[in-house]
């Protein structure tokens, strides 16, 4: 003859693990839902008062802080001393760096890369440089010095 005994249910400690395992789950899967919805909507305008860039960690440099003489494409996988090296603030994922970064030349820098082949490096008399990936970076470096170099309206 057998006779079976129920086991005693778990208290609701037991469910404090798995739940703070799926909250911290769930926060890491709205913090890369927000990067990405950023990195969708970076732009960078040029007018004769600066270059604005727009999104995470953007600013207003006037055109006066710009060293337009030292302006230029870059491609940072050629380009060994422009390679972000050092995130002092920001986020640095593969394909994303978007915040202050210190390149491997030592020198500060506002990046805001998405593709290292298609940079425009742009110098200011502020003690950093931006890094900015856009479509055709020589153009854009053309047209900052067009019409930042002009005399403000």
């Amino acid at each position: 003859m057998s006779e079976s005994f129920p086991i005693v249910p778990a208290s609701a400690r037991a469910f404090w693990v798995p739940g703070a395992v799926m909250v911290l789950l769930l926060a890491l899967l709205l913090f890369f839902a927000v990067m990405l919805w950023n990195a969708r909507r970076l732009q960078v305008e040029v007018s004769p008062a600066g270059v604005r860039v727009r999104g995470e960690y953007g600013r207003m440099v006037p055109a006066r802080s710009l060293l337009l003489a030292d302006a230029r494409p870059a491609d940072l996988t050629r380009e060994l001393g422009l390679r972000l090296h050092v995130r002092d603030n920001g986020v640095g994922l593969p394909g994303y760096s978007v915040g202050w970064f210190t390149t491997r030349s030592r020198e500060r820098v506002l990046a805001f890369v998405t593709d290292p082949r298609r940079v425009a490096y742009l110098p200011t008399r502020d003690g950093y440089a931006l890094l900015l990936s856009v479509a055709e970076p020589e153009r854009f470096v053309a047209r900052v010095r067009e019409l930042a170099g002009s005399p403000a309206r």
